[in-house]
């Protein structure tokens, strides 16, 4: 089958600086893709390219073979692209309920049919007990949960995870996992952006390590963690010996 998405050649500059330098490589459906880098390595720019917020300098991205480049965040959101920030982004002083209500009116046609959508999808992701609390009474793990739960009701085809297990404990950070299975379960694609190896690697099928904008290398995870220029660039000598 063809990918999913394709990544042709993108290249990405903010202010002279090059976030991304023709950055190629594809995605296949049912697939979890690691994108891993050190700080400044152009991650999160290109989240921003795939997602519509902003528009490659050159280059393409083609979602289902169709060229994206350039739509919005609405068009994209509309074919079937949903992503999470690396700054948790709630309506604070909305309701759980409401917050999730606003990424299913991409899909909706009506306000109750919105509902029921959101209703669902925070059942799925453990936060059914909380749809009448204020967002800004969650705890950490829990506004992760919202913006999963928000970008699923959209209904997406593939989803975008910007470092969504950092900063969660141990236990936090496997329950984490578990969801992102789950969620791939369901038929959604997904690629993520993640610090935290060693829950990453055991969970991705295959890795893209993008440097100074550039893609470094992709692979399989045993294969990353034993590329002498990933542990140069990132990783460090303790994956080596690993």
């Amino acid at each position: 089958m063809p990918p999913l998405l394709e990544i042709d050649r993108v290249s990405k500059a903010f202010d002279g600086v090059q976030a991304n330098v023709e950055v190629s490589f594809a995605v296949h459906e049912g697939e979890i893709l690691g994108l891993i880098g050190p700080n400044g390595a152009g991650k999160t720019s290109l989240f921003n390219s795939i997602s519509g917020e902003v528009t490659p300098d050159a280059g393409e991205i083609r979602f289902e073979g169709q060229p994206i480049s350039g739509l919005g965040p609405v068009a994209c959101a509309r074919l079937g692209i949903a992503r999470t920030f690396q700054v948790v982004r709630s309506f604070d002083s909305m309701t759980v309920l409401e917050n999730v209500m606003v990424g299913a009116f991409a899909r909706a046609s009506s306000a109750r049919a919105a509902m029921t959508a959101a209703e669902q999808v925070l059942a799925f992701t453990g936060l059914g007990a909380r749809v009448d609390t204020a967002a800004y009474l969650l705890t950490p793990p829990e506004k992760r949960r919202l913006e999963i739960a928000r970008a699923l009701a959209t209904n997406p085809r593939l989803l975008l995870l910007d470092e969504m297990l950092t900063g969660l404990t141990p236990a936090e950070a496997q329950a984490g996992v578990q969801l992102i299975r789950e969620i791939r379960a369901q038929g959604v694609t997904i690629i993520m952006v993640e610090h935290v190896m060693e829950v990453l690697l055991p969970l991705v099928e295959r890795a893209v390590v993008l440097n100074l904008g550039r893609v470094l290398t992709e692979g399989r995870p045993q294969e990353i963690v034993r590329d002498p220029a990933v542990i140069k660039a990132y990783l460090g000598d303790r994956y080596a010996a690993a």
